[in-house]
């Protein structure tokens, strides 16, 4: 089997991301607790985040907005005078955190791109926000392209694998979401590298499919190279 191209997610595959966001949801359930409970605040801006992905997209900023939405609903469109002001620097805080690859990321790439492997970063987001966290990670030389998508389907990935490689069919995709990086990547005839990682965003959530053929589930991105090396 000759692979080419890999393709690699950013948040919670290269670095730290959900956990922030999870943080700063047990901030927002702080400055409402005077209005609902934690298991409320945690449904309703759920719900609201959902409702609003197709408006907003991905990222801190479409987050943040929703947790104003949230506040809105949860106050009767009577916030206090602080509330807003308090998340909206909340937003600003999770857009300033600093960058710093998982365990095993870097020495994975400089293995892989050393071998000849075409290393395409293929995220959704914020396009500055992503662009900012790829700059800090350090790793921006080891990829051949990048690409910032609004949403992750089949029809993206044979695109961007057309595009920067030799097609999906010559192509693994590597990431810590079943839904977005692992199960359209198959679909479109790519391989597909699943990373868990601790976190998984409800919205994120679906079942492996564990005897398809072009599946793997690994421990670390350290055993990705290994990994590769037994499909050539």
């Amino acid at each position: 089997m000759r692979i080419t191209t890999v393709g690699l997610d950013a948040d919670d595959t290269l670095w730290h991301n959900e956990t922030i966001f999870r943080l700063t949801q047990d901030r927002l359930r702080a400055m409402l607790s005077d209005y609902a409970s934690h298991e409320l605040t945690t449904a309703r801006l759920a719900e609201v985040e959902k409702r609003n992905l197709r408006l907003y997209g991905y990222g801190v900023k479409g987050f943040t907005l929703s947790m104003i939405e949230t506040a809105m609903e949860l106050t009767e469109g009577q916030p206090p005078g602080r509330l807003i002001a308090d998340i909206l620097a909340a937003g600003r805080e999770m857009l300033s955190e600093p960058v710093e690859p998982l365990p095993g990321v870097d020495n994975a790439l400089a293995e892989l791109a050393e071998a000849g492997f075409r290393l395409v970063l293929i995220t959704k987001g914020d396009l500055l926000h992503q662009e900012q966290k790829l700059a800090a990670s350090g790793l921006g030389d080891l990829f051949a392209a990048v690409e910032i998508v609004s949403e992750k389907d089949a029809s993206t990935y044979a695109r961007v694998f057309d595009r920067y490689g030799t097609g999906a069919g010559e192509a693994v995709m590597v990431g810590n979401s079943l839904r977005s990086d692992i199960l359209p990547a198959i679909e479109a005839g790519a391989w597909g590298a699943y990373i868990p990682y601790p976190i998984t965003w409800a919205h994120e959530v679906a079942d492996p499919p564990a005897d398809h053929p072009r599946f793997t589930e690994l421990a670390s991105i350290s055993e990705l190279p290994g990994w590769l090396g037994t499909l050539k």
